[in-house]
């Protein structure tokens, strides 16, 4: 019996992805991920940030892509980077689509923030072309109007809900090289809409 069980970690079996040349997922080792908080359009700021990381451990480096100026410096961030990139994209599903393009290994969306259908069809094409992996990621302060209305605040069930909903829109394009994160500011809350998610499917997660 081990004197520190809680350091023991029992690891649920989920479908293996990657972010680039990464496994995640899987039997694949934890991955430790950071976010670079530079203007993304000023790439050398941000690849000092991103060797800083590097040469830190991290396996994964996430930056904004908030408007063409970060899409356009991203071809030369992902060029010089060791790491794989993550774009993390706001609302304008063309980000999307440029961060592919340039490169990014991963797209982190919500994709009811993308917009119609058609453009969700357009943003998962661009990642099946260039190799994307995409991270659905929901969070407890911006859940849909709809969830909050059915359950009367941010809860472990909206978010779920909400995340297993943006899930399909990628399987109903035939994509399944994504993961999900469900976060919120309350850790109580984040650690039982983890709960929930991981009961809810084989997808990795995203913590």
């Amino acid at each position: 019996m081990s004197v520190r069980p809680y350091r023991e970690i029992r690891r649920r079996k989920s479908r293996q992805i990657f972010v680039g040349d990464v496994p995640v997922g899987g039997d694949a080792p934890i991955t430790v991920q950071s976010m670079t908080n530079t203007v993304t359009g000023d790439a050398a700021a941000t690849l000092n940030q991103i060797r800083a990381l590097e040469e830190a451990g991290a396996d994964i480096v996430r930056v904004s892509c908030p408007d063409e100026a970060a899409t356009a410096a991203l071809h030369e961030i992902t060029r010089q980077a060791r790491v794989p990139i993550v774009a993390d994209i706001h609302f304008h599903y063309r980000r999307a689509i440029e961060a592919a393009q340039a490169g990014a290994a991963c797209l982190r969306i919500n994709p009811g923030n993308i917009g119609s259908p058609a453009r969700v069809r357009d943003v998962v094409q661009a990642a099946r072309d260039h190799g994307c992996s995409i991270r659905i990621g929901v969070n407890a302060g911006s859940l849909e109007r709809h969830l909050l209305e059915k359950y009367g605040e941010p809860c472990p069930e909206a978010m779920v809900e909400s995340a297993l909903y943006h899930a399909n829109l990628l399987e109903e394009h035939d994509f399944r090289e994504y993961k999900i994160s469900v976060k919120a500011s309350d850790v109580f809350l984040a650690v039982a809409a983890y709960q929930g998610l991981a009961e809810a499917g084989d997808f990795p997660i995203h913590l």
